[in-house]
């Protein structure tokens, strides 16, 4: 798509492949013997400093994709590599955000981060780790929360503790499984733009699953479309032509934003059924 009102994104000189997707198949065997293919021949590649997204209807892979690039699942055939290196179990130059947060409910919040960065940064004095600590609590802006527990504070409250502590450990990549799904529509946007605030300031790579098509275009570079299940593909990889930062209501009043979103949701009304 030729962009109209505002000027495509400018080459990066960052690593153009620093995620690499190869052949990738996941396929699970069935009580008959045989086997059912989730993904079907995946290739994709992440430049280091690129936010990804993946749409496409419940049961197209979405998750088990991100799970195989987290570690958590193995490929039946094909690889991924991360900054070189075949990825083959998890690792902190990963780290997930969850659609439901994961918090553990008998620590604060300064706990629960404290924990991720006690397991990363195991020579790191006390200083240094309450200082990372600390640093990341206030880019959430949940300072006045940190000695709260759960149960305490917000669903909100608790997603952006979730993200301060992925971000705590100094990950290469960022992955997140609709992060945003279980919050309201108010809580949801303010969450959205922060998220967005934090990576545009310290770039990293980020894939993120998600169903809603306005939330990938606000936040994407890329949008990764995916077919139906089984033997899902990617069915096309859409550009998201708007510079960083990005200004919501800006992107709401152009004509270019409309004829992304409409692209996408045709895409997705193609292979829509009565079951999804």
């Amino acid at each position: 798509m030729k962009s109209t009102e505002f000027i495509p994104q400018t080459p990066t000189i960052s690593n153009p492949q620093f995620v690499q997707i190869e052949n990738l198949t996941k396929s699970y065997p069935t009580p008959g013997g045989g086997e059912i293919v989730i993904l079907d021949k995946i290739n994709l590649t992440i430049r280091e400093d690129e936010y990804i997204s993946v749409i496409g209807h419940s049961g197209c892979g979405k998750s088990t994709l991100l799970k195989i690039v987290a570690g958590l699942e193995k490929p039946t055939s094909g690889l991924v590599k991360l900054d070189g290196k075949e990825i083959r179990k998890p690792g902190s130059d990963r780290m997930m955000v969850f659609q439901h947060y994961s918090l553990l409910p008998w620590l604060t919040v300064e706990g629960n981060i404290r924990l991720a960065v006690d397991e990363v940064f195991k020579t790191a004095s006390i200083i240094e780790k309450k200082q990372i600590v600390n640093e990341h609590i206030d880019m959430v802006n949940l300072t006045h929360a940190a000695n709260k527990y759960p149960d305490e504070i917000s669903g909100g409250m608790k997603q952006r503790v979730g993200i301060a502590r992925a971000l705590a450990t100094r990950p290469k990549m960022l992955l997140m499984d609709e992060p945003f799904g279980a919050l309201d529509a108010l809580t949801r946007r303010k969450l959205q733009k922060q998220v967005l605030d934090i990576w545009e300031t310290h770039r990293q790579a980020v894939m993120m699953i998600t169903h809603d098509v306005d939330e990938a275009i606000y936040m994407s570079d890329r949008i990764v479309m995916m077919t139906n299940g089984p033997k899902a593909k990617i069915g096309e990889i859409l550009e998201v032509p708007f510079l960083h930062p990005r200004d919501r209501k800006q992107l709401r009043e152009s004509k270019e934003y409309y004829e992304v979103r409409n692209h996408a949701l045709n895409f997705l009304e193609k292979y829509f059924t009565p079951d999804d």
